[in-house]
Formats: C-alpha cells, structure tokens, sequence
C-alpha cells in the first residue's frame, strides 16, 4: 500500500528536479576545460615567478659571500700592513706608535673574524640551494 504524497511532498520533490535541472545545463563541460586550463595556467605562472624570486635570493645570497669574502681578504692584508709598520717602528724605537699600529692590527683582526664568520654561516645554506634551485628550474622547462 503506498501512501499518497502531501502538497508539500510534491513540490519539494518538483523543487529539486528543478534545481537538479538547471546545474546540469549549467555545467558546460567546454567553460570547465576552459577554467582547468586557466587554474593550471595560472598556477604555473606562480612557480615560475616563485623560482625566479628564489634564484634572484641565492644570488643575492652569493653576491654577499663574495663581499664578505673579498672584506675577509682584505682586512687581513690591513692586519698584516699595520702589524709590519709595528715592527718597524718598535725596530726604529717608536714603541708609542708601535702601540699605536698594534691596536689597528687587532682591530682589524677583529673585523676579518667577523667577515669569516659571515662566510662560514653563509656557505652551508647556500650549498644546499644550489641541487634544489637546479630541479626547480628543470621542473619548470617541462
């Protein structure tokens, strides 16, 4: 024995054959390959971009080894100059301006240390960039 639907039975049931209608003529399947194509495309763009921005990081990263580097270096030769010039005027039997081109040799010893520790923080991360910027950027020739 079936039971007879009430009115409001019957128009929910209307209702959703309506909307049920109405997303089936709404997804057309041309404008969802032509959205597909738009995300993928999209999405692309922004590794890309995120690739370039990464590659443009490590050699920002390797410009400031370089500096600190070459700083490293040429503090060392300032240390160097400054610790001779000591020796000579102690030599010629100034010691007060030996003491003088002393304490610049330490100073700069002080300053290549800071560069060499720059350096040596500086490596580690950049080494490790170097396989993962390479695969990123054959991914993306694809």
């Amino acid at each position: 024995m079936t039971q007879k639907q009430s009115i409001l039975g019957r128009i929910s049931q209307l209702a959703k054959a309506n909307i049920n209608s109405i997303l089936d003529r709404a997804e057309d399947p041309e404008k969802m390959l032509d959205q597909l194509v738009r995300d993928y495309t999209n999405s692309i763009a922004e590794a890309e971009e995120a690739v370039a921005q990464t590659i443009a990081n490590v050699r920002m990263s390797e410009a400031d080894l370089r500096s600190d580097e070459e700083a490293s270096s040429e503090w060392g030769s300032k240390a160097l100059a400054a610790s001779a010039k000591a020796d000579q005027m102690r030599a010629a039997g100034d010691s007060a301006g030996a003491d003088k081109f002393d304490n610049l040799a330490k100073l700069a010893l002080g300053r290549q240390i800071n560069h060499e520790e720059a350096v040596t923080q500086a490596r580690p991360p950049l080494s490790s960039r170097t396989p993962l910027l390479s695969s990123s950027r054959t991914a993306l020739s694809r």
